[in-house]
């Protein structure tokens, strides 16, 4: 294959908090890679998921939902992960909420890269009861600026995201690939045990979770075939503390049970996973503790 019947590029996905950007991804390359949760702020790091086709290859970085809220370091750092995954990348997917265009929408849009291709990714389409009020609301979208394209999808459902890969991967430069062909993400299994740790913690909690919460790998060794991998999960207070733990440790261990089994898929190895919570006030506010979470 010739570079010029090839095309491979970086691409940013790009949007306010729980519009579905780690959903979309993860339907994109095939594989989990972005945890999900139907709770805002679930992905706060940048991560790099790789889908790799006979005609090309498309580098796709998920950033952090954006905040229009400045309230501690890590949010701060959030939004710095959007700016800078903006300035370094071919094409750009917006993701914006069926039919909710809002404010914070509208705050993004102004750091879109002018001179950088957007695709629109118009999701949740599938939430839409009548669906005859989607054309207006493509039409008004469509008056904002010049997008490269426009493309209603369900990430949930996985509808529609063949053709915004298409779409996407027609702004992209032609050349040979940037990775090999059996990779499909640029971030270490220590980084994505701590991620599937979160996604359960936000996923068992509920309500009940709280926003001050870190997962920390302290410890992450192979033997063999097995990966024994240590985790602390972080709280303000000794209250958040018991709530993680649950009654007689049972929500615990239905946090650690689901995570190891989903860190198994993934790694393709036996996993002895072993939680427990500290409590260490103020943790979202230490560049230490945020660095010794890759949040940089």
């Amino acid at each position: 294959m010739t570079d010029a019947s090839h095309r491979a590029g970086l691409v940013a996905i790009v949007g306010r908090p729980n519009v579905g950007k780690s959903t979309l991804l993860n339907h994109m390359v095939g594989q989990k890679i972005s945890i999900t949760s139907r709770k805002p702020q679930t992905t706060r790091q940048r991560i790099t998921a790789i889908l790799t086709r006979p005609d090309g290859q498309l580098v796709f970085v998920d950033t952090p939902g954006f905040q229009t809220e400045y309230r501690t370091a890590l949010n701060r750092l959030m939004n710095r992960a959007v700016r800078q995954a903006l300035e370094e990348v071919d094409a750009v997917v917006w993701v914006i909420e069926a039919l909710k265009y809002d404010a914070r929408d509208e705050a993004l849009m102004k750091l879109l890269p002018a001179k950088v291709p957007i695709v629109l990714a118009i999701n949740k389409v599938d939430r839409v009861a009548d669906k005859r009020a989607l054309l207006p609301f493509i039409e008004k979208m469509g008056q904002l600026r010049a997008f490269a394209a426009v493309v209603p999808v369900s990430a949930e459902r996985n509808t529609n995201v063949d053709a915004l890969i298409a779409e996407v991967l027609k702004l992209v430069p032609e050349g040979p690939r940037l990775y090999d062909e059996d990779e499909i993400t640029t971030v270490s299994e220590r980084f994505l045990a701590a991620e599937l740790v979160r996604e359960k913690l936000f996923r068992l909690l509920g309500d009940e979770l709280p926003y001050a919460l870190g997962v920390e790998v302290e410890r992450f060794e192979t033997v063999g075939g097995l990966r024994r991998i240590y985790v602390g999960i972080l709280v303000d207070k000794a209250s958040q503390k018991a709530i993680i733990i649950g009654k007689d440790g049972a929500k615990l261990k239905a946090i650690g049970t689901q995570a190891r089994k989903d860190m198994e898929r993934l790694f393709g190895s036996k996993v002895f996973l072993e939680l427990w919570v500290r409590v260490r006030s103020g943790w979202a506010d230490d560049p230490a503790a945020l660095r010794r979470m890759g949040i940089e």
